[in-house]
């Protein structure tokens, strides 16, 4: 089958890691449209920070690093992350002249007799080469616990938190390990009737402030699990937690003292396997997200360990493919390098 459109490389989600691939496509000479084409589904710029909570301020971010050939600045710090991300990822594409297609729902990809055949539900594109950004937003992992479907009270994912008035007044539990649920359970805690913090493992603090080299030290964690062709853990799940002055006041108040996992969920609340019991209006899932990968099914790319082996960022089965949102590269400290490292691997492929 003929596809609609022809192209040199097509990159898939316009984040982080999907807006510097295109930038460095721009700049090894890849023309617009001909040369390549970059598929996002968001309605506008910004990739997964435009859907994050309003109450997440600039100041309350672990980093946001700079795009490539354009300074993110000193923005007010009280401003919402979502809109002045958004905002600088708009005007990162301008600048560059990227060719951003918007909202387009890539469906599947793939194996042509030479390309790769990128599908929507409206069009298709023959690649020489595909950069899949997707990220992990889309892909929120709920974890299952016994008695989970009895709950009688609200079950609510990081990914549907929109402020604290859900949970005005409410017996809050709140599940996970990472920086995200405890900037959360901190601002739930004052309007909360009560709140109690779970996690599988004893929480990690560090006193220094997040770094650069905090966040390679974790990327670099993830990164051998998927030469190895296993799962990859998120960046999240493997970054220690900073103790900044909030948090330390929140220590201080026990609002952040950890119980461990419970057993399971009854109607009113959650129980561990001692019988001590926490009665529970709320539970929020702050359990990280997942790679959302399913639109490379027909690839067949899952190695026995469950993983899809990489080397780099290129797919070791098919070369051709390359995932600039896929463990290492799921955060912003390691998508500028990704984006880099993925056309320079396929300037030699084409042979250019």
């Amino acid at each position: 089958m003929k596809a609609d459109h022809e192209v040199d490389v097509a990159v898939i989600g316009a984040g982080q890691a999907g807006l510097s691939a295109a930038y460095h496509l721009r700049r090894a000479g890849f023309a617009n449209e001909a040369g390549f084409v970059v598929l996002d589904h968001g309605k506008r710029p910004g990739g997964a920070w435009q859907y994050r909570w309003p109450s997440l301020i600039v100041e309350k971010v672990h980093g946001i690093y700079d795009l490539p050939g354009m300074a993110f600045g000193t923005p007010d710090p009280k401003l919402p992350a979502a809109d002045v991300v958004s905002e600088y990822f708009g005007r990162f594409e301008r600048t560059y002249d990227l060719p951003v297609h918007r909202p387009v729902d890539v469906l599947s990809v793939s194996a042509g007799e030479d390309r790769l055949m990128v599908a929507s539900a409206t069009e298709t594109w023959a690649a020489r080469a595909v950069i899949s950004a997707t990220g992990t937003w889309d892909r929120p992992f709920w974890p299952h616990y016994p008695g989970q479907e009895t709950f009688r009270g609200r079950q609510l994912h990081t990914a549907d938190y929109t402020g604290v008035e859900a949970f005005r007044g409410k017996r809050v539990v709140v599940v996970g390990g990472g920086s995200s649920a405890v900037q959360l359970l901190l601002e739930i805690a004052p309007f909360a009737r009560s709140t109690r913090w779970v996690t599988r493992r004893p929480p990690v603090w560090r006193e220094e402030p997040f770094s650069e080299d905090w966040g390679r030290e974790a990327v670099a964690k993830v990164d051998r699990r998927v030469r190895e062709g296993l799962p990859p853990e998120s960046v999240v799940s493997v970054t220690d937690l900073a103790v900044t002055p909030e948090v330390r006041v929140g220590l201080d108040a026990g609002v952040l003292d950890r119980r461990p996992m419970f057993h399971r969920i009854t109607p009113d609340g959650v129980e561990w396997a001692d019988g001590t019991f926490e009665p529970a209006d709320v539970i929020l899932w702050a359990t990280g997200f997942r790679a959302a990968i399913d639109h490379l099914a027909p690839l067949h790319l899952r190695a026995t360990g469950g993983g899809i082996r990489m080397d780099g960022t290129r797919v070791v089965a098919e070369p051709r493919l390359h995932l600039v949102g896929y463990g290492p590269s799921a955060s912003t400290v390691g998508a500028n390098r990704a984006g880099r490292a993925a056309v320079t691997e396929i300037r030699r492929l084409l042979g250019r």
